[in-house]
């Protein structure tokens, strides 16, 4: 038997395509080295367009706790130095505070609901493919076994053994004149400011919450979690003890980067609790993101600084946009070079956190130069269009996608909307919960369902008389949606003619495949 795909990693990304392909008809099986959910907390937050496209799945109220849909953040920070949102018109910056555990532990629910078959403590120790599939080999408790797949994606984190099989390179540059240190703690409440949430350091001053606070001798962090108090440092040429890291090495190393101390304790509450040193880091970006029928995601396609907290934002946004990709090969519907092109779409994006992330590390360097250029770099940001500039830069809102089309929205993300229906109000993120491409027809009388006879297989049709545009000072007439809600094709004119029509039939046959 020949399974459709398998996915190497049961990360937040490898589970976020699972359940994309699972929405899509298309039932994979993942495979995980670890017997079950990792307790290491790699990250405490989700920032960035992610956010919505979480929403767009019906995962933001899951992992944030609220029915309401999410907000912008009014500020941000920038190689540790703040960003004030709060003056944009259209703040693209979404923030959502919850631990990595979290994120896996929802997407791993929801995998499970929508069908998907999760084998733990199984590990891919070979592959090999040829035009119909690939073949892998994996490790198991019981022993190994075999498996065909007709696709293979590694997502399977920065060491990606499946990388390695399949002899992908990965270039890039590695550092090892930075030492970073973290652990949830405990602070006298004495020193957390009523107002601002903030940390007053006696004997330094006051320190904003979650908010790369930078000294001549390091950078401080300060993040009051709900659920639990994380306190961060980095320092240059600063090596690490030999021994496991403690709480007194956390304490000495803030000492160095604040010059003075800071009483903290042993976090108190309910675990899994970081504490953890990490020496270096990695920049990397692999040579190519697919091999004949093998796909990388993820950390397996690109590593870089966690600064600005950028990398699930980039990996499961890789993953929403491969996993539809992906069906429609299997499916049969895809037009020629559809799977091509989620490196050409993808690897842009990557390449950008690369550079902003390392542009962001210059930032935060010790030395008199480095004053100067943020002192410099502070002017910048008070012009407004440089914060929108790099708040765009930062969400991923700035990606962009090469689709045919004259409509300044072809190619870019979706509109927030509001559609005002004749059963009521509904937003747009709330018809985009099974994954299906959409085109959503605002002209009088459904003007356009005609020009969907031949693709009502593949593509749902949304009609409403108006909508109410959350962002958009000019509101399209009609879009056609992908399934990762990036528009493949809209319309202004409240009566599209003949010609319109076409480039609509055109961009379904271009996007969705020949007509049936």
């Amino acid at each position: 038997m020949t399974e459709d795909v398998v996915i190497a990693g049961a990360g937040p990304n490898g589970l976020m395509l699972a359940c994309e392909l699972s929405l899509a008809g298309v039932r994979p099986i993942v495979l995980e080295r670890l017997p079950g959910r990792t307790q290491e907390n790699r990250a405490n937050g989700l920032v960035g367009q992610v956010v919505r496209a979480l929403d767009r799945r019906g995962l933001y109220g899951r992992l944030s706790g609220s029915a309401e849909p999410p907000q912008p953040s009014p500020a941000f920070v920038f190689g540790a130095m703040p960003l004030d949102l709060s003056r944009l018109d259209d703040n693209p910056m979404y923030g959502l505070p919850v631990p990595q555990l979290r994120i896996e532990q929802v997407l791993e629910e929801r995998a499970l609901e929508l069908g998907v078959e999760i084998r733990r403590g199984q590990e891919l120790t070979g592959l090999s493919q040829d035009a119909d599939g690939v073949t892998v080999e994996i490790a198991g408790p019981e022993g190994g076994y075999g498996l065909r797949t007709r696709y293979l994606v590694g997502a399977d984190g920065g060491h990606s053994v499946t990388r390695k099989l399949c002899g992908i390179g990965f270039p890039g540059v590695t550092k090892d004149d930075s030492t970073s240190r973290g652990g949830h703690v405990t602070v006298p409440a004495e020193l957390i400011d009523p107002v601002t949430g903030g940390l007053n350091v006696p004997g330094y001053g006051p320190i904003p919450p979650f908010m790369h606070h930078r000294t001549d001798h390091g950078l401080f962090v300060y993040a009051p979690f709900p659920t639990g108090t994380l306190v961060h440092t980095t320092e240059w040429h600063q090596d690490g003890d030999d021994e496991p890291m403690s709480l007194d090495e956390l304490r000495r190393s803030i000492r160095r980067v604040l010059g003075v101390d800071l009483p903290i304790g042993p976090h108190d509450g309910e675990g899994p609790h970081q504490l953890r040193r990490r020496t270096g880091g990695n920049t990397r970006l692999a040579e190519r993101f697919r091999d004949g029928r093998v796909v990388l995601v993820g950390d397996a396609a690109h590593v870089h600084s966690a600064i600005g907290g950028p990398g699930l934002n980039l990996g499961l946004q890789d993953a929403i946009n491969l996993g539809w990709k992906l069906a429609a090969e299997i499916h049969g519907w895809a037009p020629p070079g559809l799977l091509d092109t989620y490196e050409t779409e993808r690897r842009p994006a990557a390449e950008r956190v690369v550079m902003h992330t390392q542009a962001q590390s210059a930032l935060i360097a010790p030395g008199p130069e480095v004053t100067a250029l943020r002192t410099l770099f502070g002017e910048l940001l008070r012009d407004e269009r440089t914060v929108k500039h790099i708040a765009d830069m930062m969400s991923g809102a700035d990606i962009g996608y090469d689709l045919e089309g004259t409509h300044p929205l072809t190619g870019r993300p979706a509109p927030d909307l509001v559609l005002e229906t004749e059963t009521g109000s509904v937003r747009l993120a709330e018809l985009t919960r099974t994954a299906r491409p959409l085109l959503i027809d605002l002209t009088p009388d459904a003007a356009l369902a005609g020009a969907l006879r031949g693709w009502h297989d593949r593509v749902d049709l949304v009609t409403a008389p108006r909508c109410v545009p959350t962002a958009l000072r000019c509101v399209p007439t009609a879009l056609l949606l992908r399934p990762d809600c990036y528009v493949a094709w809209a319309s202004d004119s409240p009566s599209p003619d003949g010609k319109e029509r076409d480039t609509l039939r055109t961009a379904l046959a271009s996007t969705f495949g020949a007509a049936r």
